[in-house]
């Protein structure tokens, strides 16, 4: 076998390393190298070799995928953990590879025999050009092993100068921070006992002023919904990681005599010029995948903020039938269907149908749904529990805690049900598969509206996996939202088993637009759920126009969370246009590529989806803010065939700019062709727009 592998997909190149006895490590991932024969990937290799120094080790340090300090490595670890009888650090040799060429795959078997460790390391790359990564670490020893850390790393190169990650808390999730990418370690951690509010989606470092259109730009991911880590790591060597994994609390993972611990995924996303290209390889990475949604995306009708608690048939049905009028597809049921559920105090655990509120319960609601041609949803919580429920009362026990003499710290006046004990597992599996099998349930939104505290999170996380799998099994045709106070569980590891996240319980446009914006450095619009909330925000007090309500949701998974029993005629006429305009803009919205522009004006952003060949787009500008300058000016229109001459034009019913002017624009009315690169270099003049307002634009090949 030779001692260097190259693999190339979709404009990445991964060389690795595989000489000596020592784990592989990564020469290069980034841009493409082209088809280098064995000799130029040989140099390409003695190159890479750096230069010895005073008071260094006599030969340079292998960083492999998982940095060992016993070669030397004086960073993070990517394995560390300790016996009773010793904490020394792991030294493995590489004892056997197998490697798919056709699949891009290299998986490598080591072993540390004084230690009494076995290592397995899976990388590879992705059609779509991801780099992918695991670990598996199995104790071959007389005696437990504690392991404390097992974190892949993807080396990034000089140029990566600058980090972007996000951050952000409930109704404020994603929001993005940036700073230089000094020596030492910025570290990212998520001891939440779920992804987070305020979890990095990514780990980005780039070049200097990076941006979705510009720069060489490398990120990462963590594939995994509970406790997890990622970090930046820069040393005075001039070595420069990203690095990541699940957090494991102490005495988490205790490993028996031949028992074995698997990392979760960490995927590694390269953008040649910016943001986007790199969001794009998660983007098509996901379309690709088995498990991905593919029939249209219904309009999805959510009763939270139109009833809450309130639940009443009547009330219902007439929503409903308000639902189908505009063109909804799918009606949702949240919270407040089951026993003693009037309020957040009571009732988790009990998933049985209240007969106080549904005296013939929930099947008039579904027939009606039905009959009406809309899918029928229910919301649950199946991780949770509160103390005033039957369920509490009669299994205090299952309730999750670190110690049996106290509990968390409550938080939603509810705790968190011990999925890792069989007899709690099998009782929601239970109650929800009897739900599913006798109503006829179409989706199910998986709610999860606490933090785990003061408690290990591993067992519940792969709990947790293990139920949503096996109702899926039982249930193929059912699908899963993801959600967990709105934006707080959303990961790769839990979409490999849902259909979508709800990206925030924040529904007021304003702060959508950001949410969305930086929630799609991840995910494709599809799984996004956005939906049009009332005129005045629930969450923030906002008044918004119904076009910029509309007109944000319209980029995502398309719905309502509005009673529209309130709205007047002339509303819900217009919330119909913008209904039928998503539905015939999901082909392209749902498929093709996600583009931004970087104005220079930080008030109004430009975004968009272009089609695969570049022939169809739809772009918003929207206006966040006011302007420092006044009209608007010119405004770049990225993505389109360069080639090609492109009509552009107002798209209704986004094509009505309300704003501060005396004169239309020339092009507006009857709209301009220019060719794609003109439209993309040079741009057309945007209309001023007053703030928190959006227009569309169509631009559609000749």
């Amino acid at each position: 076998m030779d001692d260097l592998l190259h693999f190339r997909a979709a404009g990445t190149s991964l060389v690795l390393d595989l000489s000596g006895s020592g784990l592989p490590r990564i020469v290069h991932w980034g841009a493409d190298l082209g088809a280098l024969a064995p000799g130029r990937l040989t140099g390409l290799r003695t190159a890479d070799v750096a230069q010895t120094v005073s008071n260094a080790l006599d030969v340079p340090v292998p960083l492999s995928v998982l940095p060992q300090q016993s070669a030397g490595w004086l960073g993070t670890p990517g394995l560390s953990g300790h016996r009773e009888s010793s904490a020394a650090a792991p030294a493995f040799t590489v004892r056997a590879r197998s490697v798919e060429e056709g699949r891009r795959r290299l998986a490598v078997e080591a072993a540390d025999a004084d230690g009494g460790l076995a290592l397995t390391l899976e990388t590879g790359l992705t059609d779509a050009g991801l780099v992918r990564l695991r670990a598996a670490v199995t104790n071959t020893g007389d005696d437990p092993y504690h392991l404390t850390e097992l974190t892949p790393a993807l080396p990034v190169p000089a140029q990566a100068t600058e980090l972007l990650d996000l951050t952000g808390r409930h109704l404020r999730e994603r929001a993005p921070q940036r700073h230089a990418f000094t020596l030492g370690t910025h570290l990212r951690e998520s001891r939440r006992g779920r992804t987070g509010s305020d979890a990095t989606l990514l780990q980005a470092a780039g070049e200097a002023g990076f941006g979705f259109r510009s720069g060489e730009v490398w990120g990462l991911h963590v594939a995994w919904s509970g406790n997890h880590r990622s970090l930046a790591e820069r040393t005075p060597a001039g070595q420069a990681v990203l690095a990541g994994g699940e957090l494991l609390l102490p005495g988490e993972i205790r490993l028996a005599p031949g028992a074995t611990y698997r990392s979760p995924w960490i995927y590694g996303s390269y953008g040649r010029h910016g943001l986007d290209e790199l969001a794009g390889r998660f983007h098509r990475e996901l379309r690709a995948r088995d498990g991905h949604p593919a029939s249209p995306r219904p309009v999805t009708l959510n009763t939270w903020e139109a009833v809450y608690f309130d639940h009443d048939l009547a009330k219902l049905t007439r929503l409903a039938h308000a639902a189908a009028e505009v063109g909804a597809e799918r009606f949702v049921l949240d919270d407040g269907w089951f026993r003693g559920r009037r309020d957040d105090r009571a009732g988790l655990g009990d998933w049985y149908v209240d007969a106080e509120v549904w005296p013939d319960g929930l099947h008039p609601l579904i027939d009606t749904v039905h009959g009406l041609g809309l899918q029928f949803g229910l919301w649950a919580e199946p991780e949770m529990i509160n103390p005033d429920s039957e369920l509490a009362r009669a299994h205090p026990d299952w309730i999750l805690a670190a110690s049996p003499s106290r509990l968390p710290p409550p938080s939603r006046h509810q705790q968190v049900l011990d999925l890792a004990r069989p007899e709690a597992y099998a009782y929601v599996l239970q109650r929800l598969d009897t739900l599913l099998c006798e109503h006829r349930i179409d989706y199910l939104k998986w709610d999860h509206n606490r933090d785990l505290v003061d408690a290990a999170a591993h067992l519940q996380t792969t709990a947790a996996y293990r139920l949503m799998d096996e109702l899926r099994s039982r249930h193929p045709r059912l699908e899963i939202e993801s959600c967990a106070s709105g934006g707080a569980r959303v990961d790769l590891g839990v979409l490999e088993r849902t259909d979508r996240v709800w990206t925030s319980d924040c529904i007021d446009a304003l702060e959508r637009q950001r949410i969305q914006r930086w929630t799609g450095l991840l995910l494709p619009p599809e799984l996004l759920g956005a939906h049009v909330g009332a005129p005045v925000a629930h969450t923030t007090g906002r008044l918004h126009t119904l076009d910029f309500r509309a007109g944000t949701a319209l980029f995502c998974h398309f719905g309502i969370e509005w009673d529209l029993t309130t709205a007047d005629a002339a509303e819900r006429a217009r919330l119909a246009e913008w209904v039928a305009l998503y539905r015939a803009l999901r082909p392209l919205l749902h498929s093709g590529t996600v583009v931004h522009g970087d104005h220079p004006d930080p008030a109004l952003w430009v975004h968009g989806v272009v089609a695969g060949d570049g022939g169809r787009a739809v772009f918003a500008l929207v206006q966040r803010a006011t302007s420092v300058q006044s009209p608007a000016g010119r405004v770049r229109l990225p993505g389109l065939d360069p080639d090609a001459d492109h009509h552009l034009s107002p798209l209704a019913p986004g094509d009505r700019p309300e704003g501060p002017f005396t004169s239309a624009l020339p092009w507006w009315e009857k709209g301009v062709t220019l060719p794609g690169r003109v439209l993309s270099e040079v741009g057309v003049q945007a209309p001023t727009l007053f703030p928190e307002r959006l227009v569309l634009l169509e631009a559609v090949r000749r």
